[in-house]
């Protein structure tokens, strides 16, 4: 039985050509050995498996090889490509920074920096995971960093850059690696089904590199993982089942069911997906992505934005076009406003039970099991005469009596205003989403619902003792609502507040933190929305003598009373705010 090599070593790339996803990486440091401008020191940084500690390889490689190809690709046949191919260069040296993290360890690699190489024209030391390196090991590595010898280059790779002195960084090239695209991944990985020769669907491979979250090494490991579970012959519903993947089906599912507010078939459909295992804040996290991607597939222009096979791009369009651009943005908040919440929630199911409600009055009054009923025109104030009746004089037309709210639906009225019919069009904007507005019933805390007349003066002091008495937790605030003397007047319709407490630091606090506050439960408490709260000073005597207060008053004053001080105070250069 021959050796197994996991894919991430086996298909690791071994030339510019073949690096995946960091083409302007890759072109930069050619340059720099095409022309002879190398650095002593570089620092490659960025997430996990996307190709710094490889990078850093083949750098090292083609700056050794003695007979490098037009385009400064290492020959891979000299001394130099052959020891390192087999692991037994002693030009290019590694040292894992984890491990090796000590001021002993960094002054053992100080020593071996000054060893020329035996075989090439560099000795080049590329340190891994170098941010682990301890706050004394960075500053002996310090000086040797910034003054190497001729023949020594390092590389230094790490995934976590803000952990690196900015005196270290200061000593280094940075290159910034990329997360891979999906794209680039499924095309790799693609190439490596064929060489295993493995079947595979792009369904499948979407998933994986999905999955993968941008990293190629994670995306390899993934594939070797579903070719031990599936075999050579791998299918879209073996991948789901091996890596736990919440099908697309049950997101589109929820918004079909939500257009036709059918409840009860989202709680359905989630209560299948809980019964799979599936995580619930994972599932609602997949459909507010769901919901981007029908936004995305309904806006023209953006389709680049979706990394999916094109089989699942036709879908969503599909269902993105008798998707309402208001209801999508809508149901994007809801489903937001659910993840935030979710962790603080007692009872998570019910949490988004009641989301998926949500989502389904977004539309339609909702109905359990079915489709909502479509609401039938109201009847005409007058109908046409009965055939029999055809004989009367125009004169005399039948009138027929209006029916009673409880006895047909009534026809909107500005408290149920009639829903404008969508804007059609592909831009995504605010004025197209405005246009859109669903509609609203008046109920008791709608602010149009809300009587319009203003309270008399009586009512409102009646009230603002009533508002006093709800902050009994703050003692002081109570009690200055209850001391503070209040002014009512009325300007342009609105009946005015005027709370006048005792200095300009009591107003600044109250207008900063209280003020609406106050004046939302003060407008509760009135059942009226035209009432404004205005913070005044009780204005001072001409004659009294002012008081330090601030402790910029303070200072200003005893300034003023001590010229040694004032003195002092310029002398020193001191602030006095």
């Amino acid at each position: 039985m021959s050796e197994y090599i996991v894919s991430a070593r086996k298909y690791r790339p071994d030339s510019f050509e073949t690096l995946i996803g960091q083409d302007t990486i890759a072109r930069t440091l050619s340059n720099s050995i095409k022309r002879g401008q190398l650095a002593h020191a570089y620092l490659f940084c960025g997430p996990r498996g996307v190709g710094k500690t490889t990078t850093a390889r083949i750098f090292a490689k083609m700056i050794n090889c003695a007979n490098p190809g037009p385009d400064m690709e290492p020959c891979g046949q000299c001394e130099s490509c052959v020891s390192f191919k087999e692991g037994r260069s002693y030009c290019i040296h590694e040292l894992d920074a984890a491990s090796n993290n000590s001021v002993e360890d960094i002054k053992t690699l100080m020593e071996q920096v000054q060893v020329p190489p035996q075989v090439g024209k560099y000795s080049v030391y590329i340190i891994d995971e170098v941010h682990m390196l301890s706050q004394s090991a960075f500053n002996a590595f310090l000086k040797t960093l910034e003054e190497p010898p001729a023949h020594a280059i390092f590389i230094l790779a790490t995934t976590e850059k803000h952990k690196i002195l900015p005196t270290i960084l200061s000593r280094c090239q940075t290159y910034d690696f990329n997360r891979i695209s999906i794209s680039d991944m499924v095309k790799n990985l693609r190439g490596i089904a064929e060489k295993e020769g493995v079947t595979i669907d792009d369904e499948s491979l979407h998933v994986i590199a999905s999955k993968a979250d941008g990293a190629m090494r994670d995306a390899l490991t993934i594939f070797d993982q579903t070719v031990a579970f599936c075999g050579t012959s791998v299918s879209y519903e073996d991948v789901k089942r091996n890596l736990g993947v919440l099908d697309h089906e049950y997101s589109f599912s929820i918004v079909d069911a939500a257009l036709a507010g059918d409840y009860a078939k989202c709680f359905t459909i989630l209560d299948e997906v809980l019964a799979k295992g599936f995580n619930a804040l994972h599932f609602v996290g997949s459909l507010s992505e769901h919901l981007r991607n029908l936004v995305v597939a309904k806006t023209g222009g953006l389709e680049p934005l979706l990394e999916l096979p094109d089989s699942l791009k036709k879908k969503y369009a599909e269902q993105g076009a008798r998707c309402p651009l208001a209801f999508l943005y809508q149901a994007l908040g809801v489903t937001t406003a659910c993840e935030s919440g979710y962790k603080a929630a007692v009872n998570p199911r019910l949490h988004i039970e009641f989301t998926l409600m949500r989502l389904c009055f977004l539309q339609n009054k909702p109905s359990a099991g079915a489709e909502a009923p479509v609401a039938q025109p109201a009847q005409p104030a007058t109908q046409p005469a009965k055939p029999a009746e055809q004989s009367k004089p125009a004169a005399q037309p039948t009138v027929v009596e209006q029916p009673k709210p409880a006895e047909a639906e009534q026809p909107a009225t500005p408290a149920q205003p009639r829903r404008r019919a969508p804007k059609t069009g592909s831009a995504l904007s605010i004025s197209a989403i405005a246009e859109e507005k669903p509609e609203e019933a008046a109920a008791p805390g709608n602010e149009e619902a809300q009587d319009t007349r203003l309270p008399d003066d009586d009512t409102v002091r009646l009230k603002w003792k009533e508002l006093a008495g709800q902050y009994t937790s703050k003692p002081r605030l109570a009690s200055m609502l209850s001391s503070g003397q209040i002014n009512l007047s009325e300007d342009a319709g609105v009946k005015v507040v005027e709370f006048v407490v005792m200095n300009e630091a009591q107003k600044q606090w109250v207008e900063e933190k209280m003020q609406r506050e106050l004046e939302t439960k003060l407008r509760d408490l009135l059942s009226c929305r035209k009432v404004n709260i205005v913070v005044a000073v009780t204005p001072e005597p001409e004659n009294a003598e002012k008081v330090p207060y601030m402790p910029e008053e303070k200072a200003k004053d005893l300034m003023e009373k001590n010229p040694a001080v004032r003195e002092f105070v310029a002398e020193m250069g001191l602030d006095t705010k």
